[in-house]
């Protein structure tokens, strides 16, 4: 081992995974990790680096995985348009600690093909990406011909799509639902729903209207909970007859949580689900402020009504009912009348309308530091390994990228992604503001949270992409690379046999 010349050696941290916390050294040849060993193993070991971690944290990169990067994406809220390129989402990812991210190649509602979607993505991301990536396929027109195209998706390394219950650009009837998710059994392709009622939030939309209700906060009054817990439970039952696994995303309401709590563990199905920082930190008197500021805070589903909302949630993550914490990193310019949150500000409405505020608010580069700062100051919410769990290890097991990233496994079997965090208690406390952050949204709905973490090395394949005590961002433009994903390793389908008719 002595005699070995190492890439990269990371030595003093302690080394957490999803199974273990641990004071271990790791060292790196190219892309991969080599070995794992115990404190002070490699001593005698020539590297071509070496980071000490002084006692700091060492984790698995982060995967963000519905970035939720909505990156470039065609206008599907009213005139907004995301305002982060590939370039300056993945560039903000890496910052931030999340070295891959799994973005979406929207499919319209008049086109037939998904290929066509991915060919047209794929195109815009690459050569740009400073993290590695991927697609989800975003399903707005199941057609014949769409469906067919499953299979090959497979074989381009795609295994996962995602569906509307609501959008009227993008939103499914229960029986197109139904025709996804048979093929998505059929193929092993990891199913993702947003889960709201449509007609309910129409309605509420309409009584708002009605009484000139439009303020940014009443956004929040339009997406009621019911309208989150009819969709997850209409989801689940759809997915239990087909007996395929589902991930619901970006939930909000704890009762929502409970649905998903119940079908997991009463009926035994393979339900999962995401929540994200937003549901953790914002409630929806964030969208209550002076003129038009509560708009920087409107996404969907809307944050809820208050701490004790947050409490519910973080309970689900620390039981499992929550699989993934991801971003929904969905950025539009606030201060923008022509695609960004001000494009509903018109003569009619001076203040704006709710209705056509762009929904999402960014979040990739503040979610690893957002939540490490509240386990650093109150341990009891989350344990470190199920940190490491939703944010990495598991995203990287649902959509098939396990084990080759969201482990730190010896013997190349893992790429070299990681990232560093300063020693407990961590960074002298600091309010966040958005001149900080590297993507390219003119705020951050973040602002003025009080942080005590942050990346401090990021390591991407093997390389330092980030230091934060150093000059920042050392990574390229074009180093991420497209990662090809198989089938989910968490549990499938519950009947082993082919879906039959004649069951019913």
């Amino acid at each position: 081992m002595a005699e070995q010349v190492f890439d990269l050696l990371i030595i003093n941290g302690v080394v957490v995974t999803t199974d273990e916390t641990r004071e271990v050294d790791i060292a790196v040849i190219g892309e991969k990790i080599a070995a794992v060993e115990d404190r002070g193993s490699f001593k005698n070991a020539q590297a071509k680096k070496i980071i000490d971690a002084e006692g700091g944290w060492v984790m698995p990169g982060g995967i963000s995985n519905h970035m939720q990067v909505h990156l470039q994406e065609p206008q599907l809220f009213g005139k907004g348009s995301s305002c982060d390129t590939f370039e300056t989402g993945t560039r903000s990812a890496i910052c931030g600690g999340t070295t891959t991210i799994i973005a979406f190649a929207p499919q319209s509602k008049t086109e037939n093909s998904l290929l066509d979607a991915l060919a047209r993505t794929y195109a815009k991301a690459e050569g740009t990406c400073y993290s590695d990536y991927s697609f989800h396929l975003l399903v707005g027109n199941p057609s014949e011909q769409a469906l067919s195209e499953f299979p090959i998706l497979r074989s381009k390394g795609i295994s996962s799509l995602k569906i509307y219950m609501t959008y009227e650009a993008l939103q499914l009837s229960d029986y197109q639902i139904l025709d996804v998710l048979f093929e998505a059994r059929r193929h092993r392709i990891t199913t993702l729903i947003h889960a709201e009622n449509n007609d309910l939030i129409l309605w509420m939309t309409r009584k708002l209207e009605e009484r000139n209700l439009l303020a940014p906060k009443y956004h929040a009054t339009s997406h009621p909970p019911l309208a989150e817990i009819e969709a997850t439970y209409r989801a689940i039952c759809l997915s239990e007859f087909i007996d395929v696994p589902i991930l619901l995303v970006h939930v909000s309401s704890p009762t929502a949580a409970e649905t998903i709590r119940a079908a997991q563990t009463e009926r035994n199905l393979p339900i999962y689900a995401e929540t994200c920082p937003q549901y953790l930190f914002l409630t929806k008197h964030d969208l209550d402020k002076p003129g038009f500021e509560g708009a920087r805070c409107v996404c969907s589903p809307p944050p809820r009504d208050s701490p004790a909302d947050h409490a519910a949630l973080w309970r689900g993550l620390s039981n499992g009912t929550f699989t993934i914490l991801s971003s929904d990193h969905c950025p539009f310019l606030y201060d923008d009348t022509t695609t960004g949150k001000k494009t509903c500000i018109t003569a009619q409405h001076p203040q704006g309308h709710f209705k056509y505020i762009p929904n999402g608010i960014p979040g990739v580069e503040t979610r690893l530091p957002l939540i490490l700062s509240a386990l650093t100051t109150s341990p009891s919410l989350l344990p470190l390994q199920k940190f490491v769990q939703t944010t990495s290890t598991n995203p990287a097991k649902l959509y098939g990228l396990y084990p080759r990233k969201g482990a730190l496994l010896p013997g190349g079997v893992s790429d070299a992604d990681l990232v560093i965090w300063y020693p407990p208690p961590g960074l002298e406390p600091f309010e966040l503001r958005n001149e900080m952050l590297h993507h390219a949204c003119d705020y951050t709905p973040y602002e003025g949270k009080v942080v005590r973490q942050w990346a401090r090395w990021t390591v991407l394949r093997g390389r330092v992409v980030w230091e934060r005590d150093g000059v920042g961002l050392v990574g390229r433009k074009g180093e991420g690379v497209f990662v090809e994903r198989g089938g989910s390793s968490l549990r499938g389908r519950v009947r082993g046999e082919e879906w039959e008719v004649r069951g019913f």
